[in-house]
């Protein structure tokens, strides 16, 4: 099968055996600078490029992985401020392009369905994926069942956790205005007059002392605790499964938060928190899982 993880920045495709294995990948730039059109091109060219490979062999379908929001029973990308498009029918164009079945789904739900099911909390029915970097986002998946809501379930980034801090959305006070990696970066520079590159700049600054650096640190990680208590008492995840650059930070990041959302729990259930361990591929991952869904649900069929 094709698999073909879409992110703001980088393609991540792989031709996939039905265990997993990768048979060949491919890795290369989103083009997002040249504009929508051009990034659904690099989009349709990637899938053939994999699907061609001699690795590949005769792949049975596509599983395609693209963020934003997405509804997957219309097969169309309603939305994307990272890509700029909107109200693509990328299903029906990756099916004319490829000549295969396509699997659609969003980029954050691909990669907590591959997590639940191999990686960092596989064995467990009730996960909350969630990966901090550019934005804050979740994958939700209660009984065994990924969460979808039209597209729209799983925006943990825009809770309201207290703040003033404006949000891209339109919004104040969101998550993902105060614990994503870019507003860590950006708040600290706004805090101390120091221009760093990322959250780990900051989170250095914050080693060797810096108050201010510390400050920005703990605010992220309180206001990110407060946002996970919410979504454990209405979703109730055994294991809570934290990816993106932000969880690289380890026991800096862990170790609060863990305190922080403990705090917080009464007689709601506590859940573990884990690092992801599928790395980026996660979302390709995730995309060959549906793929191969795909294709069991068409032979059951026969279709």
């Amino acid at each position: 099968m094709v698999a073909l993880d879409v992110g703001g920045t980088w393609l991540k495709g792989a031709a996939l055996a039905r265990d997993g294995t990768a048979l060949t990948s491919l890795s290369r730039s989103t083009g997002a600078a040249d504009g929508p059109e051009a990034v659904i091109e690099h989009i349709l060219d990637a899938l053939v490029e994999v699907r061609d490979h001699p690795a590949t062999g005769q792949p049975a379908a596509v599983g395609l992985a693209v963020p934003g929001i997405v509804d997957v029973a219309a097969g169309r990308a309603v939305w994307s401020e990272n890509l700029r498009w909107k109200d693509v029918p990328i299903r029906a164009l990756a099916e004319e392009r490829t000549g295969l079945p396509v699997a659609l789904m969003h980029d954050v739900r691909a990669g907590g369905l591959a997590e639940s099911q191999v990686g960092a909390a596989a064995g467990h029915a009730n996960v909350l994926f969630v990966p901090i970097g550019t934005g804050v986002a979740a994958a939700i998946i209660v009984d065994g069942r990924i969460l979808d809501g039209q597209g729209m379930a799983g925006e943990l980034g825009h809770v309201d956790v207290g703040h003033t801090e404006p949000c891209a959305c339109g919004g104040a006070g969101c998550l993902e205005a105060i614990a994503s990696a870019a507003a860590i970066a950006r708040r600290y520079s706004a805090r101390s007059g120091i221009q760093v590159t990322g959250a780990a700049d900051v989170l250095a600054r914050k080693q060797a002392g810096d108050p201010d650096a510390g400050e920005v640190w703990a605010q992220a990680v309180d206001a990110l605790a407060l946002a996970l208590a919410i979504a454990c008492s209405l979703l109730a995840p055994e294991v809570i499964v934290l990816g993106g650059g932000l969880a690289q930070a380890g026991p800096e990041l862990f170790k609060p938060l863990s305190a922080g959302l403990s705090h917080r729990l009464t007689f709601q259930r506590h859940p573990r928190l884990v690092p992801a361990t599928l790395g980026d591929r996660a979302g390709c991952i995730g995309a060959g899982m549906m793929a191969q869904a795909l294709i069991d649900k068409r032979a059951e069929t026969g279709g």
